[in-house]
Parts: structure tokens; sequence; C-alpha cells
């Protein structure tokens, strides 16, 4: 915790502020993976014990290709 605060003192001496820009696109990244990994995961196979479980509603459902890559 006394890193942060001696970084803090730091940035404030010498006029710098960390723009909220860069955090706000790190977190709207954080969010964006985390629904995408999800979604990815929901579709992908089942893991032992979750098969005969239902799709959430919020996840769309995704198709296999007969011939993938091709």
């Amino acid at each position: 915790m006394n890193i942060l605060a001696i970084l803090n003192d730091a940035t404030s001496a010498t006029g710098m502020n960390f723009p909220v820009s860069f955090t706000a696109v790190y977190v709207v990244g954080f969010i964006a993976a985390v629904s995408i990994g999800s979604i990815a995961w929901y579709n992908s196979k089942r893991p032992v014990g979750w098969e005969d479980k239902e799709r959430p509603d919020a996840v769309p459902e995704v198709k296999k290709e007969e011939t993938p890559g091709l």
C-alpha cells in the first residue's frame, strides 16, 4: 500500500496525472474479454457434469461448420 502512496505523491509533485481514457479503455477491454470468453465457454464442449445443463438465455448458440478451415 505504501508503494501506491509513493507513486501518488510522485505524480502529484510533477503534475503528471494518469489519463482517465486509459483506465476506461482497460475497463471496457476487460468487460469485453470476459463477455466474449463467457460466450465461447458456453458454446464449447461442456465440462464433465455440465452436459445436461441448459444454455443461459443471454448466450447465443453458435452452429458448428461441417468443414471448418476449408
